[in-house]
Parts: structure tokens; sequence; C-alpha cells
């Protein structure tokens, strides 16, 4: 597949097959995310991944009730009070895979901010190269970073969570997208 191809055609895939994703598969995976440019090579990253569906079911749980306690005093433009609510709403969406992106510098740097960034989009376009949907998943943030989480997982408590990503085989792949034209403030 050609790169612009690939850009021009990935999408967030938010409805997965049952099929496993192999872990021969996701390490290419992960492995294409540390070819990603960084700040001075520093190549901030560090990567968890869970393959286990119940124990993403019971995280998304958690991460549900960790968005809404973080959320309820807050403006509601987008309805995600009404849909973190949901008993069977499940934040992975049912995805087998989830990556997520720690940068090994606590209080994230704008650099390895970025750096984590790009590594995710490498890794979302690897993805999508070998026939395999992924959403980054936000909702995700607040439990990833969690202390009890980190502590469950053996993850370094000074690592911040910057990119959640769910994997798997795409079930439903949105046909059309939009997007804004560029907004260009100068080009001179």
């Amino acid at each position: 597949m050609e790169l612009m191809e690939a850009i021009y055609q990935r999408r967030s895939i938010r409805k997965y097959k049952d099929d496993p994703v192999p872990k021969e598969v996701v390490g290419r995976l992960l492995e294409a995310a540390t070819l990603a440019p960084s700040a001075s090579n520093s190549q901030p990253w560090a990567f968890a991944v869970i393959q286990d569906r119940d124990r993403l079911l019971g995280y998304s749980d958690r991460a549900k009730a960790l968005f809404l306690e973080w959320f309820k005093n807050q403006a509601d433009p987008q309805g995600y009070l009404a849909l973190l609510s949901k008993p069977d709403f499940n934040i992975f969406y049912d995805a087998g895979t989830l990556v997520i992106i720690y940068s090994r510098y606590g209080n994230v740097s704008p650099m390895a901010l970025g750096d984590c960034c790009l590594a995710a989009e490498n890794l979302m376009l690897a993805a999508h190269g070998l026939g395999l949907g992924s959403c980054w998943i936000g909702f995700a943030t607040l439990l990833v970073n969690d202390p009890a989480f980190k502590e469950e997982l053996g993850i370094p408590q000074d690592y911040q969570a910057v990119a959640p990503l769910i994997l798997g085989y795409p079930e439903a792949v949105p046909s059309g997208y939009s997007r804004k034209p560029p907004e260009v403030l100068v080009w001179e």
C-alpha cells in the first residue's frame, strides 16, 4: 500500500472481529512505532500491551468511572456523560488489543509528547497497512495514568501515558470522512 493511500484511507475503527492479533504482528507494530522521529533522537516511548478482552472490559468500567468523576462538573457539549453512563458501553469497542504508549519522562515535555504522538501515528498507519484497524481511546487516559493501574501492571509511576490505542481486525470500516481544509495562517 502506498503511503498517501494509507493516510487517506485510514479510519478510526470502532467495531472489531473476534480474531486475536498475533503477538508477532503487535511486535512489528511496536517496531514501526519506534521508527518515528524524536527530538535529539531521545526515543522517549515505552509500551504496555494488553491482549485480554475480559480484562479490557473491566478496565473500561474503571475508566468510565474515573472519567465520569473527573468530568461531572464540566460542560458536556459532546454528550460524554450520557455515553459513559451506559453500563454496556465499552470504551475499547470490544477490541482484543490495547497498546499504551507511555513517555519515560514524567511531566511530559512538549517534545516527548510530540515524539510519542508521532510513534502513535506510525503504529496506526502500520496497522492499517497490515489490514488492522486502530483507534485512539482518549477516555482511557485517566485510567492508564492512574497510580493503581500502573502498580498493577508494573509500570513506573513517573511514566506518563500519552496514547492509548486499540487494535484489531475491522468488522466495519467507515466509508467517508470529513475534514476541514487546512487553516493557513501565514504563507510567505
